[in-house]
């Protein structure tokens, strides 16, 4: 072959390569998109994420078509088992060998932090669903962890308003002994003193407790006015249902759980929860979006979804909204205009993702119904009110995180 057929032939083979990278063939923006939850299948928090966040990611993917970019959408998951080593080496392996681009729900604080630094590592996303600590938005900040749901401030600042302005103002903290608790036990104490309450007394417990009395016992001795418990999954369940045994309420005590999942209220029945307050993201009979949505996953599941697993349905879909909004995967791109793209669907109303990876949304104060008042299954809360998105969570003002300088 002489060297202009030879030359010929490699300038054909170059075309036909541009044009292929041109339609997006072999090209980054044509690999699959990837989503994987990284959950609790088997213990204190399954409920209120497992199985069900696996469900919700894979409801979001199919309203939004199977497909992105001509490519289909894949969905995996696991169980990171609350080992930050398990959880950390899952996403790790994700990221580096089976190409995930999001990492969903870690309902676990700790493990959620680590996940964080990885995926700004590796240049990727994670969307919490079920991970409480604010510090994932404040001084751990980096913006490839985006927090969708609730944190520690927007669970605290307005439940302790708003008991606090009913003359509950003397508060025992019993919080579970990891970074949530920690988070929440620091907000909680922040709230109180800032609406003009008092702090007499706090006890931190191990994550997996199932004995409560001792604490109990504590709580009743400094005469509190209210027992707000910072645990989560069956450790919020299991205060409870010892705070009923205990007939704390007899001595003028309360108990207030900060962080209270549909699922909770379901497993311990209205006759113990019937009166309680707290303050939630998403409520499943709030509007005909909400039960729409509901009513498919309920379908599923046999269950209508917690606050976290409809965050899950909806953090997905805003990503996917974005890829296929700039054409591409590309990180950086995607999170800008996931950000420029106001959040409103089936789980947010007023939602606006902050540079510091913090999505905003309106907020619900809630009170548990009594037996009588509930007219059918799941009816369990009246909403009493509505908390703005903007008073809802931390303003920019004052946001520890380093990406937020400038804007406040």
């Amino acid at each position: 072959m002489g060297k202009r057929s030879r030359a010929a032939r490699w300038a054909a083979m170059a075309a036909v390569a541009g044009l292929l990278c041109g339609a997006g063939i072999g090209s980054a923006a044509a690999e699959p998109v990837k989503l994987g939850v990284l959950t609790d299948l088997g213990g204190p928090f399954s409920d209120l994420s497992g199985a069900g966040s696996v469900e919700a990611a894979r409801l979001a993917i199919e309203d939004f078509g199977g497909q992105i970019l001509g490519e289909k959408i894949e969905l995996i998951s696991a169980d990171h088992q609350h080992k930050p080593d398990v959880g950390l080496a899952i996403a790790r392996k994700w990221l580096d060998q089976d190409k995930v681009d999001v990492i969903l729900d870690v309902p676990n604080s700790g493990i959620a932090l680590a996940v964080s630094n990885l995926v700004k590592e590796k240049n990727k996303i994670a969307i919490y669903a079920s991970a409480a600590t604010d510090r994932l938005t404040e001084d751990s900040c980096n913006g490839h962890g985006l927090h969708w749901t609730f944190d520690t401030y927007s669970q605290t600042q307005g439940a302790a308003r708003a008991l606090i302005q009913q003359g509950i103002d003397t508060w025992f903290l019993l919080v579970a002994d990891y970074a949530y608790g920690h988070s929440m036990e620091a907000a909680m104490r922040e709230a109180i003193r800032e609406n003009g309450g008092k702090v007499v007394g706090s006890v931190r417990h191990p994550l997996a407790s199932t004995d409560f009395s001792s604490y109990l016992l504590q709580a009743q001795a400094t005469r509190a006015k209210m027992v707000a418990l910072a645990s989560g999954g069956d450790a919020t369940i299991n205060a409870i249902k010892q705070g009923r045994e205990f007939d704390l309420g007899s001595s003028g005590t309360r108990l207030a759980s900060l962080l209270t999942f549909l699922t909770d209220v379901h497993t311990l029945g209205l006759e113990t929860m019937q009166g309680l307050q707290f303050v939630v993201p998403f409520y499943w009979d709030m509007d005909d979006r909400t039960r729409d949505f509901s009513r498919r996953f309920e379908q599923r599941l046999g269950k209508k979804p917690s606050e976290a697993q409809s965050g899950i349905y909806s953090g997905v879909l805003h990503y996917l909204k974005a890829v296929q909004s700039v054409g591409s995967k590309e990180t950086a791109k995607v999170l800008a205009r996931m950000q420029e793209t106001p959040v409103e669907d089936a789980f947010a109303r007023n939602g606006k993702l902050l540079p510091n990876g913090r999505m905003i949304h309106d907020m619900y104060l809630v009170r548990v119904k009594t037996p009588a008042k509930s007219k059918q299954p799941w009816d369990y809360y009246t909403i009493t009110a509505t908390i703005p998105a903007d008073k809802a969570f931390r303003p920019l003002s004052a946001s520890a995180c380093p990406l937020t300088k400038g804007l406040r």
